[in-house]
């Protein structure tokens, strides 16, 4: 009986001694945007660990010990993280040829370096719709590397033809079981009939994927596939569906024309990729069934991707890009989910202005409905992975039991949402997961 008593006591003094040994960071005197509503509070916000455990607009006592930082935020804007939605961790600044015909490893090491800048610019979390970021993904949990959390869909499951179709024109046909390095790399994956579909989908899941994306109609970048054209029968894509919905996720699928996205919704997804050519029957199918919208601020403008003028994928971009503002307002119209993303691929420059395309959806929206998309809005998405959700705390707002992931703004980007596009001036401390990486603050 002595026996077990003091081995209570002793697991309850380790108890008792790792709960005492916890970080604690306590930031005050700072005016509080929590993701949700449009407004402000002055107030104080302590971290306990990885999580916001006290909002008040009254001091908050803690004791000062070498576990306790303070933070004087001198009556800054504090807001939550930025989530991106529509990511590809593995890709996004690499050069289009590098990142085609360099090995997996290689790849994962610059991605290491691109996932860093990426939460130096206040992008705390991100959903990879496409590429093999399991393992990056594991180091930053892991604190190996610095970079957001990502929620990783893996390889991009498209028919032969298809807009993951990276294949040269001589490699057809396909040698029946052979994949190419791409697809062992797990950048893309090419699956035709849906027991192929249910098979990759079923690897994805085995992977770790918190969503699977489907390639299911024309893209603008792809050398084979022409805009308008329809990819995967509904067999296929329902396949893909029922392994998801057989994990307690959903599928989400790149489409841009209105016959795409129906044929879609129809076979049971849960959301659209870009969708920019929707029409006005599209967007009351999506709203009526509750589909998602990711859409990106796609314009004929500076982070347009430059293309040779007379090349098929610039005439398939203008075509595209047109179609952009009538999106947002059939959004808008019908009040259908929208998340933002950017959708970067090959860019350094283009990844560089993660936070400039953000701003620059003050052309359909108010600054406030921007940084609720992507802030609180973007997390609902991200939970809709629902148990596979590897994060299950809240993201995207400033709550007590959320995630600790914050930005201090020099300025207010509900007045000027152009702050959030110079994150190096403006952001003066960033933290994910109560882990500061940025403080400017003196």
């Amino acid at each position: 009986m002595k026996f077990k008593l003091l081995l209570v006591l002793i697991v309850c003094m380790a108890v008792a001694g790792s709960t005492f040994a916890q970080k604690t960071i306590l930031i005050t005197n700072v005016q509080i945007f929590n993701g949700r509503d449009n407004k402000i509070s002055q107030g104080n916000v302590l971290i306990t660990g990885n999580q916001i455990t006290r909002i008040s607009d009254k001091p908050i006592p803690v004791n000062k010990s070498a576990n306790t930082t303070i933070i004087d935020g001198k009556g800054k804007f504090l807001m939550p993280g930025l989530i991106d939605a529509h990511a590809h961790t593995l890709m996004d600044a690499i050069p289009l040829q590098v990142g085609l015909t360099s090995d997996i490893g290689y790849l994962n090491l610059f991605a290491a370096a691109s996932a860093e800048k990426q939460l130096m610019r206040g992008f705390t979390s991100v959903r990879d719709v496409g590429g093999p970021s399991f393992s990056l993904k594991r180091a930053i949990d892991e604190g190996l590397v610095k970079g957001p959390r990502i929620y990783p869909s893996g390889a991009t499951v498209s028919q032969t033809g298809g807009h993951g179709d990276f294949g040269g024109y001589t490699d057809v046909p396909r040698v029946s079981g052979q994949l190419s390095y791409l697809e062992r790399s797990g950048l893309t994956i090419i699956a035709d009939g849906a027991d192929q579909v249910l098979m990759r989908t079923r690897e994805l899941l085995r992977q770790g994927a918190t969503q699977i994306k489907v390639m299911a109609g024309g893209g603008v970048a792809s050398n084979y596939d022409p805009l308008d054209v329809n990819q995967y029968t509904e067999a296929e894509i329902k396949a893909a569906v029922s392994a998801a919905t057989a994990w307690n996720t959903y599928v989400t699928v790149h489409a841009y024309t209105p016959t795409a996205m129906q044929a879609a919704i129809q076979a049971g997804v849960k959301c659209i990729e870009h969708g920019q050519l929707a029409d006005e029957a599209t967007a009351k199918l999506m709203a009526e069934k509750g589909i998602w919208w990711s859409l990106q601020p796609f314009l004929d403008d500076e982070d347009a991707i430059p293309f040779p003028e007379e090349s098929d994928a610039r005439k398939k971009q203008l075509t595209m890009v047109q179609g952009t503002d009538n999106a947002y307002a059939l959004a808008k119209k019908y009040k259908i989910k929208t998340a933002f993303g950017t959708d970067c691929l090959f860019d350094p420059k283009l990844a560089a202005r993660q936070g400039a395309q953000l701003a620059k959806m003050v052309r359909w929206y108010t600054p406030f409905e921007v940084l609720r998309m992507a802030t609180s809005n973007n997390a609902e998405l991200l939970a809709l992975s629902g148990p596979r959700n590897p994060y299950p705390l809240k993201l995207g707002v400033i709550e007590e039991g959320a995630y600790a992931d914050l930005i201090l703004v020099d300025g207010n980007p509900l007045e000027n949402i152009q702050l959030i596009a110079d994150p190096d001036k403006k952001f003066l401390l960033i933290m994910k997961d109560g882990i500061i990486y940025k403080n400017t603050l003196k």
